[in-house]
């Protein structure tokens, strides 16, 4: 089950490889801690200063998975497995995905020891037939980052006895303080998680009222950066835990930043989130959540009226979502950290229906409903992961791009915005410096990759020395008489259907295997890739 749990996640990472611009920050920034280390003199070359952002970003998690990618990478550029940048930036992938992976595996040995092993079972099946969750859980969104703490937070509440009332205190002062950690370095908005996880511990004597504040200010203390006293039970300590305000503030050159803190001030206090657009109060629950969930979003339903284990489970999921619908803005991923505890009331529901096999015509329809609703999930995911493999036009021509030019010496090639929101990463600048120790450099490492903004086409023919674009658009261009068409990239634009016409005698004569084309993914150009005419 646990090598399910991680195959999955792995196969998505190298289904689709390339990135978009909500995960650039982070797959920067942990491409210049792998290139450049963390010194001083080489800050200024680090990505968020040649392009800053609008809201300053924690670096803490892209320095962690440096760190563990870089061991990994060394291996792999020894065993041939790791040659060119783009191997370097699946293998950054494929370690947070693995590390997101050993979170689920945790919750589902916790769910094993709970619920029992079938159960456990039913859950594992479910989350790998999602798409949202195992496609997501190997990118470099903040919100990735975040997810491993909160399972662990999630492992240490709900791993006990079958039919054990309290955790062990240390394991909720332990889940407390990493859901703390979490709120404060990588995603604010645990915090309204934390919040009625708090008031359930509180309201069932899990833990004291007083106990709860010294764990979440100790913690909160520890993770922000500061002098803190350390209790424990025989003596107090003092030490200096550099964390994301000394850390954040080092890189930035801001002292003092606190980023998760200006980010709740910029989006939620000035409001600057409703600029990326808002949605009805009703969104999670209608929209974003049963897209994250698919088939178990009924199943937790029954899996709440039939355990009242499960009921107490997900009260906390449910308020919190109540809690962060207040805000305007709302995408999927702020709610993402509660679909493992949806998964886990769906895999009860789940598995009561499943058991229900042997009890004659009803309880083959339950059983049958179970597996319909898991063959529902996996088709879905597939023609989902169908699209997404086509939907990284950028990673692609910059991939093509690099490969047809690849004996040219001094290319200067131009990446267009949209090229470099849908892949065309920093990873991908092959023929260009800094490489790792452990890698080799190309002959030809002398290329320039421009990503400047706002130029119009007579600027990039004119006053700059282009030698090729990667453009969105060529008309213009090869009109000029001064760029001529080398290839075009297509990218996914929808689907269509492909069903036999005649009617249901007509739909009965098409063999099984031509079904597979019955729903057909349309394409067209989206990027062109061009070079100056001689």
């Amino acid at each position: 089950m646990d090598l399910l749990l991680l195959a999955t996640s792995w196969a998505h990472v190298l289904l689709a490889p390339y990135t978009k611009v909500e995960e650039s920050f982070n797959l920067h920034a942990t491409h210049d801690v792998l290139m450049y280390g963390v010194g001083r003199d080489n800050l200024y070359k680090f990505d968020h200063n040649v392009f800053p952002g609008a809201v300053p970003r924690t670096f803490i998690g892209s320095i962690l998975l440096a760190w563990l990618t870089s061991p990994i990478a060394y291996i792999a550029s020894q065993w041939g497995l790791l040659s060119t940048k783009l191997d370097l930036q699946i293998a950054v992938r494929l370690v947070l995905a693995t590390l997101n992976a050993g979170g689920f595996m945790l919750i589902r040995r916790a769910i094993c020891r709970r619920f029992g092993r079938p159960t456990g079972l039913m859950y594992v099946l479910l989350t790998c037939s999602q798409f949202h969750l195992p496609f997501w859980m190997g990118r470099t969104l903040p919100n990735m980052f975040a997810l491993f703490p909160v399972n662990l937070s999630f492992y240490a509440l709900y791993d006990r006895a079958p039919q054990s009332q309290y955790p062990t205190r240390r394991s909720v002062e332990v889940a407390f303080a990493l859901l703390t950690f979490t709120a404060v370095v990588f995603r604010s908005e645990v915090a309204l998680l934390l919040a009625p996880l708090a008031l359930q511990a509180l309201f069932l004597q899990h833990i004291s009222f007083m106990r709860l504040v010294k764990v979440g200010f100790l913690s909160g203390m520890l993770s922000i950066g500061a002098y803190c006293s350390l209790c424990t039970e025989k003596s107090v300590t003092v030490e200096r835990l550099a964390l994301t305000v000394t850390i954040d503030s080092y890189i930035w050159n801001q002292w003092p930043l606190w980023p998760e803190l200006y980010g709740v001030y910029f989006n939620v206090y000035q409001g600057k989130s409703s600029d990326w657009g808002t949605s009805p109060v009703h969104a999670y629950f209608l929209a974003h959540l049963p897209k994250l969930l698919l088939g178990s979003f009924p199943l937790a339903v029954l899996g709440a009226v039939l355990d009242n284990r499960i009921r107490a489970l997900i009260h906390p999921p449910v308020l919190f979502i109540v809690l962060i619908s207040c805000l305007g803005h709302k995408e999927w991923r702020f709610i993402v950290y509660v679909v493992p505890l949806f998964n886990i009331a769906a895999a009860r529901g789940a598995w009561w229906m499943v058991s229900r096999r042997k009890g004659g015509l009803f309880g083959r329809m339950m059983f049958l409903a179970a597996m319909g609703i898991l063959a529902l999930n996996c088709a879905i995911t597939i023609v989902s992961m169908r699209a997404s493999m086509a939907n990284y036009p950028g990673g692609s021509a910059l991939t093509t791009f690099n490969d047809q030019f690849a004996d040219q010496h001094a290319v200067q090639v131009h990446v267009s915005n949209l090229a470099a929101q849908t892949g065309a990463s920093l990873f991908l600048q092959s023929h260009s410096p800094p490489y790792i120790p452990s890698m080799a450099a190309p002959a030809t490492n002398d290329w320039v990759y421009n990503k400047t903004e706002n130029l119009s086409p007579r600027d990039l023919t004119t006053s700059m020395p282009l030698t090729h674009l990667i453009t969105e658009s060529s008309v213009e261009f090869i009109r000029s008489g001064r760029w001529k068409l080398v290839d075009s990239v297509r990218g996914f634009s929808g689907w269509k259907w492909n069903l036999p016409r005649g009617g249901i005698a007509k739909v009965l004569e098409v063999p099984l295997h031509q079904w597979l084309s019955v729903l057909e993914m349309e394409t067209h150009d989206q990027l062109y890739i061009l070079e100056r005419a001689k």
